[in-house]
């Protein structure tokens, strides 16, 4: 049996269908919002997967080139490994969903959201969300939701919800929101220089609007939802947690007070090994109990001491930002090189500038797309003192670097400004905790050492959160133990004038905007904080290049004579190529980009087009050269792919009985213009260009 609900959504009728397909799932439905439809399943294993201390979840999320028509680009012709959006969409639906189920659910769970129909204006992305929290409404799995999701535009500024692929193009702020009733669980976006005040309104604007598709999920999940999984939670050992606790307190919350993370790391390893060592007797064949509870002692340790004492893991308060210092111009051959370090997390970005045959091309649902700027996040396994296979970027390094590269490109120059393609790399070569914000640093810093005129300085911070009941404690650039223990995950980066890219991650019910808008202003203080010490370092892009970076020269010519740079079959531009070298890239209208790292080439290129688009005037004088003589006169060339005739009667002020008395193949000859008909034909004197020095012919 078929069910369909409908509701109007954002202007616009979102239609949910379940049980017409897919229905040995164990969960699914179609959303429909226009034309765009979503495909979203849910599959769990039957058993719990043991010893688990996470909940195993996978998504993908699959846009199908079918859905807009199209067939895949490349040698196979079929869906491959997943693009970087679909990497993207699928870790929001992740983030969004992660924290919802039930604490102690450990069976293998899969959901998959198939992208089947795209219209081009309204985003599968929110519809995918909604679609995972039907199918995992009215599923066995335990998931506590439902969960809303929106996207928050600003166009003629005025918030939209969900706005229209074309509505985002002239939008100033894009915030994917997903969140309960209860409060939001998961933000991810980018504003050009909002201030803290307006996204705390974006996000109530996004809590209004989702209350619409949480109150009709809430209906389909009461007439269709099964009963829930149960899950069985023991009860902890009081007894165990009591002699953890007395056997290891005081030296564990020593321990946590170390300020080197691999110290405090070995300091609490070697404490947990002598605790089962200590109880391997007593308490034979319940390590996970022990490990349980000391696991449990250090959550309360940690937060406790931030709540009633606010000293945090490595000694500072809640509002103090690690030692930071910076670095620019580190590498000799690079464009542009920085390094960032911020207590124990280390960035060295790199910026190498190339031209428009350096842009990625990208086979998207929408057709063929462009990319001029790129930033690339890597976490090697040295970052951490680790061992790991190195098998390309995952879909955490992914995340990271689309969050960095929102942040940096509201200050890069326009294209026609600057058209270079511009590749930003950061490596994290030690991490403790905020390591995106530090690479949103280190580009800012190395975009600058490269030369690129950026409008102005961009940072990052990363800030956390500890709630207990009504008391809270709000912390400035968390460590990785913060992040791990605490109750909110946010990164803000900006500049001094507003904030231009927001990623946060909730682990409790709700937070309260006054909550929210202290913490946004807490993080404002870290982030000018941190733009002073990138200051004092570099403060304005450099006035040159790097001598190794190739000059794109910008020259205009009239559209109409961009045939004529290219020539018959391309015989212009290839001479220009051969005999300098550049990389030339000519746009429909009129301008060409002139690329090389040798500067007497360009020059000598530029020449060449002038030559080949100039146009002639009539009774300008030129010097030429003959290119062939026929029995009534001689054709000159007087600049390359335009010629003339100098009629017999042009030669000379005296009677020339034939022309080749007067001239011969490859003679340089002046002429002067004396007519150009209606044709295009040119006539030729030489003699006017003489003028009526007899001797001179």
């Amino acid at each position: 049996m078929t069910n369909v609900y409908e509701i109007e959504y954002g202007g616009r009728p979102l239609v949910i269908e379940l049980g017409k397909v897919a229905r040995q799932a164990h969960g699914a439905c179609t959303v429909r919002y226009g034309d765009t439809v979503v495909l979203t399943t849910v599959c769990r294993e039957d058993e719990a997967t043991p010893g688990l201390d996470f909940m195993p979840l996978t998504v993908n999320y699959l846009e199908m080139t079918y859905a807009a028509g199209k067939i895949p680009g490349g040698f196979f012709k079929r869906e491959g490994r997943p693009s970087e959006r679909e990497v993207l969409c699928s870790r929001l639906i992740d983030r969004s969903l992660r924290p919802l189920f039930k604490d102690g659910y450990a069976n293998e769970t899969q959901i998959i959201a198939t992208v089947l129909s795209v219209d081009q204006e309204n985003d599968p992305e929110i519809v995918a969300i909604i679609g995972a929290s039907v199918a995992l409404g009215i599923s066995d799995i335990p998931f506590e939701g439902p969960l809303g999701s929106v996207r928050v535009g600003m166009v003629d500024g005025e918030f939209v919800c969900n706005p229209t692929l074309t509505q985002q193009k002239t939008s100033h702020v894009d915030l994917v929101v997903a969140g309960t009733e209860n409060g939001i669980v998961m933000v991810e976006g980018g504003a050009e220089f909002v201030s803290e005040d307006a996204l705390v309104d974006a996000l109530e604007f996004a809590e209004n609007n989702m209350k619409t598709v949480i109150e009709l999920q809430k209906r389909i999940v009461e007439e269709l939802g099964k009963e829930k999984l149960p899950v069985d939670v023991p009860e902890p050992d009081q007894e165990v947690e009591t002699k953890v606790e007395e056997f290891c307190s005081e030296r564990l919350k020593a321990a946590l007070r170390i300020p080197e993370k691999q110290s405090r790391y070995r300091e609490v390893g070697e404490l947990k090994r002598e605790l089962l060592e200590h109880f391997a007797t007593e308490y034979e064949g319940r390590e996970k109990e022990l490990t349980d509870a000391f696991g449990k002692l250090k959550y309360n340790l940690m937060r406790r001491s931030i709540l009633e004492e606010g000293i945090r893991v490595d000694g500072r308060g809640p509002g103090d930002v690690r030692d930071i210092t910076c670095q620019v111009g580190l590498l000799p051959r690079t464009h542009g090189s920085s390094l960032f370090t911020r207590g124990e997390t280390q960035a060295m970005v790199v910026t190498t500038l190339g031209t428009s045959e350096d842009e990625q091309k990208i086979d998207a649902l929408s057709g063929w797309e462009y990319k001029s700027f790129m930033l690339h996040y890597n976490f090697p396994p040295f970052s951490v003192g680790e061992i790991r296979p190195m098998r390309g970027p995952g879909r955490r390094e992914i995340g990271h670097g689309a969050l960095a590269e929102r942040a940096v490109s509201k200050v890069l120059p326009a294209e026609d400004k600057f058209p270079y393609t511009i590749r930003v790399v950061s490596d994290i070569l030690e991490s403790n905790g905020s390591s995106s914000m530090a690479t949103v640093c280190g580009a800012s810093l190395s975009l600058m050492d490269a030369g690129v005129p950026v409008k102005c300085h961009v940072a990052g911070i990363a800030m956390g959160l500890i709630k207990e009941g009504d008391k809270y404690a709000i912390l400035s650039d968390i460590l990785g133990d913060e992040d791990h223990l605490g109750d909110m995950d946010f990164k803000v980066a900006g500049s001094r004038d507003g904030i231009t890219a927001f990623q946060m991650d909730i682990k409790i019910e709700g937070v309260s905007s006054a909550i929210m808008r202290e913490a946004l202003y807490q993080a404002r203080e870290g982030r000018l904080h941190i733009l002073d010490k990138m200051e004092e370092v570099i403060q304005r892009p450099r006035a040159e290049l790097s001598e190794y970076a190739p000059r794109i020269i910008t020259i205009h010519v009239k559209p109409d004579k961009i045939k004529d740079v290219i020539g018959p079959a391309g015989k212009n531009i290839r001479a220009i190529l051969q005999e300098t070298g550049v990389k030339i890239d000519i746009e429909d209208d009129g301008r060409i980009n002139i690329a090389s790292t040798d500067e007497k080439a360009a020059t000598r290129a530029i020449e060449m087009i002038r030559q080949f688009t100039q146009e002639v005037e009539e009774g300008k004088v030129y010097l030429g050269r003959v290119k062939r003589i026929v029995d009534f006169g001689a054709f000159v060339e007087i600049f390359p792919g335009t010629d003339g005739l100098v009629h017999i009667s042009q030669l000379s002020h005296r009677r020339v009985r034939s022309v080749r008395d007067v001239l011969k193949e490859g003679d340089e000859v002046l002429v002067k213009v004396i007519e150009i008909d209606r044709d295009g034909k040119i006539k030729l004197s030489r003699k006017e260009a003489l003028g009526e020095d007899k001797s001179l012919q």
